[in-house]
């Protein structure tokens, strides 16, 4: 559903943004099933990531491990494990990146938050907390990594149709990660294949107390 013309102009004026920023980062910005046949550089990844490491996460734990996929082969192995539905955009796709957290963030708090470093131990004994955390804190930060593929002229495509204990066994034997997201990215390509489907307005979700 399109919003009022009248509405958007007094909307825009509490941002920061400029409204072409805003367009490309959510106004106008689709999930992606197809992509222009264009490389992505790994210079453009890390510009990528550079973006989405600023986003906070609880306590600055910044559990999102990320693997990017870009070879055939690595290809071919990933797309065993995804639903049907999303073998063919992942194997087409320019760039594939696995999202995983790191259950043992902990050990990188004397790092990543010097002042907490006596929590790693109390951490290190409550496994269930830290699976929370990292699970609960890698989707916020997926949440940036999109926005940053966006930022970087990418398109994206994020997908939970897979078998994640199949890509953890195929990808995350060494290091013990858990994967919970696939995104594809890179360059738009053909135009979305529906037109954008609706969002809930402000009174439907949001409440003042």
């Amino acid at each position: 559903m399109s919003i009022d013309v009248a509405l958007q102009t007094t909307l825009d004026d509490q941002l920061v943004l400029d409204g072409t920023v805003a367009d490309t980062l959510f106004r106008e910005a689709r999930t992606a099933n197809s992509f222009a046949a264009e490389e992505i550089s790994d210079e453009t990844l890390q510009a990528v990531y550079a973006l989405a490491k600023m986003g906070p996460t609880a306590m600055n734990i910044q559990p999102l491990r990320i693997t990017w996929v870009r070879s055939s082969e690595a290809r071919e192995r990933l797309v065993a494990h995804m639903m049907d539905g999303n073998k063919d955009k992942t194997r087409n796709a320019p760039m594939t990146a696995i999202l995983s957290f790191d259950g043992d963030w902990h050990e990188l708090l004397p790092t990543v938050f010097p002042p907490a470093a006596a929590r790693r131990d109390m951490f290190a004994e409550n496994e269930g907390i830290r699976t929370a955390m990292g699970n609960n804190n890698s989707h916020l930060q997926a949440g940036y990594f999109i926005l940053a593929a966006r930022a970087a002229g990418l398109a994206a495509g994020p997908m939970t149709g897979f078998d994640a204990a199949g890509v953890d066994a195929e990808f995350n034997t060494e290091s013990g990660h858990t994967a919970f997201m696939v995104v594809n990215l890179g360059k738009p390509g053909a135009a979305a294949a529906h037109p954008r489907l609706p969002r809930l307005e402000y009174d439907a979700a949001t409440t003042t107390i």
